[in-house]
Parts: structure tokens; sequence; C-alpha cells
């Protein structure tokens, strides 16, 4: 590791998908030094992280996964969820689901409305092309889910691999198939910035490999690795970030450390860059005396700069799930239940790669308002806001509502999980609880994602020590107008159970999870708060927006109120996009890189 004495250019604080793409691209310039500092482990040879079907192996073990736990949704029948989170090399893109889409443009048009310089659709452009390479789909991919939407000219030239793999069957088929009778065909290719209808996305497995393409093995490879002015220290923990305050404006200039035999130390740096995730950079900032004044003296932590934005604005994507007994004809995961299968899937994958565990099947569909007769026209879309109105008054607020009414953007979007998936749980001790299968039932499982949440919630430290997890709050349904598009989308997957072909992948009144059944409007609630959790998306909690409108970074994700510190994860969204976010927050660091590579150029 660099030597107390040894002064670096930049330190990285998180090696996650964040911290490892801006490490590889500032070290690019061999006169700069740069360090990263991980508390997790590097497991980038580690076959749980690598297999894409052994990710649940990984949530839970304190080797892999800070396994968050929230407080009482309220929301949500005062349930307790989960949420993993990456600890290790890579983050969370070491244990997600691999799934990359890309937003809508009216998504992103929106970070520019809200005050950011360049963080438009048209800005952020070159970003979505520059991070990842796309492969051609096999045939196989387009006889299966059709694909005649993909443009073939994007491609895109960067290290994250993206691939269709050979996996998919009837169950996907059908899912286009009854989408398109339902109105929802996707006639563009949804990573042109325009999506309705059901598609079959990209997911980060490198086709010559079968293996994750993530952070880790992209933007840290042994080329990578073996550059003198690149130093990776893992199972290190950053206690705080070190400020001078003797002048006018506290400046960041190194961090204290806790290294992996226990001694502490502190190294020092010309820009501090924290990339810690959305629940773990407003944690160290606050343990660093940025933050809420009264939270931090509460906890004799001496202020350092006082915002009471930070932690707070943070958004998730809740997702609901309703799962479904299939015919007996019909594909499951929930055979993995069997040792025997899983174990004879294993043998098929170490050779050479080769079967389900090398391979992402999970389908997906964008729909604007839609509920249990179909989907909204635009009085229909108009209507239900209006009779909301108090609940779409703030800023944030009367934007989402003014893109949600209008015709080309996504509420929800929908997944089709090829098994079985228990979240109707009320304290589960990690995301695996939810995901193995223990229902004896075979499932296909419809998962319902709010795209554009209004509710808010917040992360906060609860105590000094660095080792106690900070306090999550998702605030689901908090704000009343999330759980009445939820709910009246559930209704709409109860309209795709009656249409054929999907409806004959099922058996007649076969078993459900969980076992209400989203008729009714009010039915269709109580499957919101029985089986919403997170979808494992937190943003948005050091929001990137002007400082008296709730943000903690300017348009350079520069910290309010510092010198030489910045923060370069999920947390500077200053709103949740559509989508999965893992596409972002890459798109957000090859962004950042370039920024910090211009300001230092404007300092030469």
């Amino acid at each position: 590791m660099g030597s107390a004495a040894e002064n670096f250019d930049y330190i990285i604080v998180g090696g996650g998908t964040a911290g490892l793409t801006v490490a590889n691209r500032l070290s690019e310039d061999a006169s700069v030094k740069v360090l990263v500092i991980e508390a997790g482990q590097d497991h980038s040879q580690n076959p749980l992280a690598l297999t894409p079907g052994l990710v649940v192996g990984m949530y839970g073990n304190p080797e892999y996964d800070w396994n968050f736990s929230s407080t009482p949704q309220s929301g949500l029948n005062n349930r307790i969820i989960n949420q993993a989170r990456g600890k290790q090399l890579g983050g969370s893109s070491a244990l997600n689901f691999m799934m990359l889409l890309y937003p809508p443009k009216g998504s992103l048009d929106a970070w520019g409305q809200l005050g950011n310089k360049g963080w438009d659709y048209d800005s952020l452009s070159p970003y979505l092309r520059k991070f990842a390479t796309f492969h051609a789909p096999p045939q196989s991919a387009k006889d299966a889910v059709g694909l005649k939407y993909h443009d073939d000219s994007v491609i895109g030239d960067g290290p994250i691999q993206v691939s269709y793999g050979e996996g998919f069957g009837k169950s996907n088929a059908v899912w286009m198939e009854t989408f398109a009778k339902l109105g929802l065909e996707m006639k563009a290719d949804p990573r042109n910035g325009k999506a309705l209808g059901a598609f079959q996305q990209g997911a980060n497995i490198d086709p010559a490999t079968h293996t994750r393409s993530y952070a880790a093995s992209a933007h840290y490879t042994p080329e990578i690795a073996s550059r003198p002015n690149l130093t990776v220290i893992t199972e290190t923990v950053v206690k705080k970030i070190v400020f001078d305050t003797s002048g006018a404006e506290p400046v960041a200039t190194g961090v204290l450390v806790r290294t992996k035999q226990g001694t502490e130390q502190t190294l020092s740096g010309g820009e501090i860059i924290l990339s810690a995730g959305a629940l773990m950079s407003p944690q160290i900032l606050e343990l660093s005396g940025v933050g809420d004044r009264s939270l931090l003296e509460r906890l004799n932590i001496p202020v350092v700069v006082e915002n009471p934005n930070v932690g707070e604005n943070l958004q998730d994507h809740p997702i609901s799930t309703q799962g479904f007994e299939v015919n007996p004809d019909v594909p499951s995961s929930d055979v993995l239940r069997d040792p025997n299968v899983l174990n004879a899937l294993i043998q098929m994958f170490q050779d050479g790669g080769k079967g389900p565990l090398g391979q992402s099947i999970i389908s997906v569909a964008y729909s604007s308002l839609a509920d249990g007769e179909g989907v909204y026209s635009e009085d229909a879309r108009k209507a239900l806001f209006a009779s909301h109105d108090q609940h779409a008054q703030t800023r944030d607020g009367k934007l989402l509502r003014e893109l949600l009414e209008g015709p080309n953007e996504p509420a929800v979007e929908y997944f089709l999980f090829p098994g079985q998936v228990h979240t109707v749980l009320d304290n589960p001790a990690s995301m695996a609880d939810y995901l193995l299968p223990t229902s004896p039932e075979n499932y296909l499982t419809v998962m319902t994602m709010l795209n554009h949440p209004f509710s808010r919630g917040s992360v906060h430290i609860t105590s000094a020590d660095v080792d106690k997890l900070p306090s999550w709050n998702p605030g689901f349904n908090s704000n009343p107008l999330d759980l009445e598009i939820s709910a009246r989308h559930i209704q709409f997957v109860e309209l795709l159970l009656r249409t054929s072909p999907f409806k004959d992948l099922f058996k007649p009144n076969g078993a459900r999870i969980p076992q209400v059944k989203g008729d009714t409007l009010e039915n269709a609630r109580e499957v919101v708060r029985q089986s919403q959790v997170s979808d494992f998306h937190p943003a948005c909690s050091l929001a990137m927006k002007p400082r008296n409108q709730g943000g903690v970074v300017d348009d350079r994700l520069r910290v309010y109120g510092t010198k030489g510190l910045r923060v370069v994860d999920a947390s500077v969204f200053p709103i949740q996009t559509a989508g999965n976010i893992q596409t972002m927050v890459y798109v957000v660091a090859e962004k950042a890189a370039d920024l910090i590579k211009e300001d230092r150029k404007l300092k030469a």
C-alpha cells in the first residue's frame, strides 16, 4: 500500500462501479498518481462473482455484500426490506443481475432541467456509447425474442462487454407477443432514447467466456493493474476525509484509513473522489463533518460544512412481485432447488461456459401509465394526476408529472423473472431469502418496477463508528402517488395473465406468490404493500442540484462548501432515471473522469 508519506494526485474512496472506472480513466495519464481504497476484497477471479448464475451465493455473505436492512416501512405494512450492496472490487456491479438498460431521453433531459449544465440526454449520449461494447445478437436470440428493432450500428467501444445469450425460449417469445397484442410492441431500439414496449435488453456478460463483465474485469485488467501510477488497496476502511480548515473554505487534503492490519494512518492526496455508493458516500461525508448540524453535534462530530441535504432526497426503484405457477412443460429456474440439477449445470459451465449459468434470460417491458383495462389515453393520464394534484407540487414532482403525462415516458419497467420470488417477508436475513426457491411448485414471476418514484427517502449515520452501517429509510409509498401508480400496473399484470399466449404458460387457478389476486384496485394496493422491495438502485442521496434546491454537489460534482472534494457515484443523480441504473453509474463515472481531466488542465 502507499506509504503515509506518499502524496497522490487523486485518492478514490471506493473501488466499485464508479470508482474503478474513474481510476482507469485518470491513470491513463502516466504523469498522474492515483490511489483507490476499497473496504472489500478482490474477488475478480472468484467463480461466485464471475459466474452469472451463481450470484445469489454472494448475498448476505460479509465477504461480498454489505447487506443493508431498512427501517420498518409504514408504506409496506411495516416490513423491513433488504438491499445487497457490493463489498468488493467492482462494487455492486459484481453482484447485480447484469441487466443493461438505457434511459429514455426524457428521463435524462430532466437532469439538465434541474439546473445541471451539460447533463442532458444529448450531452450524455457520447458516454452511453463510450462505456461498453455490444456484441451482435446470435440468430437463436433473434428467433426467440425478435429483436427486429435492434440497431446493429449501436456498438460502442468501451471495456464493458454486452451480449445477448443463447438461452431465450418460449416464455421470452410469449412475453414479446403478448405485450404487442396489448399495444406495447417495441418499435425503436431502446438504446436510442425512445422506448415503450417489450424488449430484450443485453446483459453485461462477455460472450467469449460467458462470465460477468463488470467494473473489476473491465477497468482493472492485469494491464491496467500493472500501471506504476495506479495503486489499489483492498480490505482498507476509510474512516473519514481529512480537511484543512485554516482558510476561508475547508480543503480536503487526505483520508484517515484503517488498514487490513488494524492500524490507522492518514494518506494525502491532491483531490479526494468519494465513490462509496448512494448509501455509504453520505455516511463518509457525515463522519467527516459534512452534513446536518444537529445530527453531527448529537454525535459529537465537529461540523466542517453544514448542509442538511446530505443523505436526503434518496430515491430508489421500488419493485413489486407477482409469481404464478407454470404448466409442467414451461421451463423455470426453480429446478435449481435440486442440488443434482445445480451441480450438473455447474459442471456444464466449467466446460467452457456452457449452459444456463452463463446466461441472463430476464426479459423486460417499458409501459406508460396503464391498469387492468390496458394502456391509458392522454386524458386518463391527466385525470390520474389531477386527482392527486397535491402530491406532485415539488419542483421534482411537477417535472415527473409532466414527463408521465406525456406519451413517451415509461412509468414502469416490467421484468419476466424465470422463477419464484419470495418478497412477502417481514425481515429477511439477506436478498438470498427473496430468491431461493422454497415453494414446491415451479413459477415465473412478473415484477413491476416504478421508474419515477415521487417518494423520497434518506440515509444517515446513527453513530460516529464507521463500522455501524447507516440507517437506510427508502420511504417507499411515503408519497401516495407511488402506491396508486404501482397498484394500477399490478392490475395490468392481471390483464397480461388473462391474455393469450401469455396465459397459456400458467396453470389455471395455480398457486400464486403473494396469494392476493391484484384484480381490484384495493387488492392491487395490498399486493404492493405485501411484496414491494428495493430493486437495489438507490441513488440521489448527494444530489447534483443548486445548493438552495437540495443539492450537495455542483454540476462538476464538487461538494458545496469544500475544495478538493468530489463525489462520483449514483448518489449524485439529481433525479432517478427510468430503467436499471448501472448504465448511468458508468456514464456518470466516464463523464466525471473527463471533467476532472479538464479541471486539471485548467490548473496547469
